[in-house]
């Protein structure tokens, strides 16, 4: 493999940053539950359930297409599962929970603590392989693991086992997380080295690891000679160490990451995250199912996994209303918010034919294995009111075609609603324009509410699948905040046909951004922001006083249907006013192939980056360009 083998390493992890905001707490019940109904695609496992029962679901469940309609939850309760007498040879290794994780699926432990639940083997993310053995993981999107340990002891399973040269070989002691966007790990405790590339390295557009501990180390590869992750997101978490550069690899609140050395490596260290809010997850408590809400906290760094009261909020199972495709409507997932309900939308595709309204403070919305909400044609699919603390986890959705805005946050009706110390909260949705089905926007998601906090949230025009065109999936724009005191934490927004992010409000902050903007103009006059070429991806309000970005990755690869190269240019990456207060950090553009370019990094400073001028700063990129900060002292 690419990385070299590294004896593992600790370094302790230090917790001390203030809860700032929680759900209110709900007295507990009694007796223990029943088993929740979550419908026919959730799976809950148990250690006396043989390992041989848990593989073959779990590899019954790995090879789901990139645009299929099937959804999928796996849950562990507390326990060991697998074998780990083959710990130091994986090949001989026998009894070990050993799968590849597909498309549209979450597994994760039902725990108190990610140790709760420790897996002997691996659950696993392998890059894709084309028939001439080319390695590649820039389609390998959501999946994901959550609040569980694994021990891991990996071998190739299925067709990979069978190919002339399998990716799922793995080192000892290592597990390989080959993934693009929207393949989150979240409260993970992995006992070895994490491997983010493939066995014969393959490129990757990187997701966000937070709130996880990873005893060994973390390789991501040499993005300056060879095949490996672009860009990556870390926050509040522990690692025994890096190995790897790109063009943006940041962390926030993680100990054990690597200096900043973002002129050469694409490296960029900050101490701690300004304010985070874990996302929410299923557990069990003395067998009664829960849903615990992390509590919201500034200056965070570390792992915390404390589930108390100081920390978060326990909410019952009974006080959520347990939605099923095809058995719930709009109407029915409605009436139970305005009963009090909080939601659990279990795996699967939902027809609304009109948005989920949340007017409740503090409701939390939590999707299972990637649940997707596919509006009609000119609806929205979440609008939430002009009320604080909501949290929104693990929600897909699928762009119908007309809608004015897909997710929508506060009315934008009321000043000042919202608040920064019960931020509402988006962690985990992803929203798509077309590829799966014909669909089309002006806004994917609109915030008009204070305070809120957007974590490893990806906005995608998709640029490949079904109803794919200029013309056809239309989107003016990924993100809009209208509000002030919104901080975005790991936010992928790709391909709008306009400015991808638009930010009118006060005090904002971006702690990671990529973003690629549209692969399909068909021409130069197709694609002009008045008299200048091309649109700004990331856009602050030129009223704008005070905003703050870290870790922006711009990207291009201007092409058409036929794959010629088109001579499009953008004249900026970056727009914001030229005042003192408004801020970036560790900026990079770059050319990923074809034709075109890009002029400026923000506004009219920092070098160009252009398909007829190639440079191999970055490996597999046409040209690229960094610039440390703005303004240039």
């Amino acid at each position: 493999m690419n990385s070299k083998t590294r004896a593992h390493r600790m370094t302790l992890a230090i917790v001390g940053a203030a809860v700032i905001g929680c759900v209110a707490p709900v007295p507990s019940i009694a007796v223990a539950d029943a088993a929740p109904d979550f419908g026919p695609n959730v799976k809950i496992f148990d250690p006396t359930t043989p390992v041989e029962e848990i593989n073959a679901h779990l590899r019954s469940i790995a090879n789901e297409t990139e645009f299929g309609s099937s959804r999928h939850a796996v849950y562990f309760t507390p326990g060991t599962y697998g074998s780990a007498a083959g710990q130091d040879a994986p090949a001989t290794a026998t009894g070990i929970v050993n799968s590849e994780v597909g498309y549209y699926t979450s597994i994760a432990g039902l725990g108190a603590s990610p140790d709760d639940v420790r897996l002997n083997g691996a659950l696993h993310a392998e890059p894709s392989q084309t028939p001439d053995g080319v390695s590649d993981s820039l389609t390998v999107f959501y999946r994901s693991l959550s609040n569980l340990s694994i021990n891991p002891i990996q071998r190739p399973v299925g067709p990979d086992a069978d190919r002339e040269r399998p990716e799922g070989i793995a080192e000892p002691h290592t597990l390989r997380w080959a993934t693009s966007q929207a393949s989150p790990l979240r409260r993970v405790h992995i006992l070895g080295d994490l491997d983010l590339t493939g066995r014969y390295g393959a490129n990757a557009f990187g997701t966000e690891i937070a709130d996880s501990r990873v005893d060994g180390w973390v390789v991501s590869g040499d993005g300056a000679v060879e095949k490996a992750q672009a860009q990556y997101y870390v926050r509040d978490s522990q690692i025994g160490g890096w190995d790897g550069d790109g063009a943006n690899l940041v962390f926030s609140g993680v100990h054990g990451a690597p200096r900043t050395n973002f002129g050469t490596g694409g490296i960029t260290a900050l101490d701690s995250t300004p304010i985070s809010r874990p996302a929410p997850f299923l557990t069990m408590n003395q067998g009664r199912y829960e849903v615990f809400v992390p509590a919201a906290r500034r200056q965070s760094s570390g792992v915390r996994w404390s589930t108390d009261s100081i920390t978060g909020s326990r909410v019952p199972i009974s006080e959520f209303h347990i939605a099923k495709p095809g058995a719930d409507t709009v109407a029915t997932i409605n009436a139970a918010l305005r009963a009090g309900k909080h939601l659990i939308l279990t795996p699967g595709v939902y027809r609304l034919d009109g948005p989920i309204e949340v007017t409740r403070a503090s409701t939390v919305v939590l999707g299972m294995g990637y649940a997707t909400l596919a509006p009609a044609g000119g609806r929205s699919a979440i609008e939430v009111g002009d009320v604080p603390g909501v949290v929104i986890s693990g929600v897909m959705v699928d762009a119908s075609p007309g809608s004015d805005v897909l997710v929508k946050i506060g009315s934008g009706k009321t000043p000042h609603s919202g608040s920064v110390t019960n931020p509402t909260t988006l962690s985990d949705l992803f929203v798509r324009v077309g590829g799966a089905r014909n669909g089309s926007t002006k806004r994917m998601v609109e915030v008009n509410q204070n305070g809120v906090l957007l974590d490893g949230n990806w906005l995608w025009r998709a640029d490949h699948g079904t109803g794919v065109g200029w013309a056809s999936n239309t989107a003016d724009h990924g993100l809009v905040v209208n509000a002030d005191d919104v901080t975005a934490l790991g936010l992928y927004v790709e391909h709008a046909q306009r400015n991808q992010v638009v930010w009118n409000g006060e005090r904002g902050v971006t702690v990671f951004y990529q973003s690629e903007m549209p692969y399909d103009p068909p021409n130069q006059a197709a694609w002009m922001d008045g008299t200048r070429d091309g649109f700004a991806s990331y856009s602050v309000g030129s009223h704008v006083k005070t905003h703050q970005a870290t870790g922006l990755a711009i990207y291009t690869l201007f092409t058409d249907s036929t794959f010629a190269r088109q001579p499009v240019h953008a004249d900026r990456a970056i727009q914001a006013p030229r005042i003192s207060n408004v801020r970036f950090r560790s900026m990079v553009t770059a050319v990923i192939y074809f034709g075109g370019g890009i002029r400026h990094v923000v506004n009219d400073m920092g070098p160009a980056v252009d398909a007829t001028a190639p440079n191999s700063v970055i490996f597999g990129m046409t040209a690229a360009a960094r610039l440390a900060a703005y303004p240039v002292a």
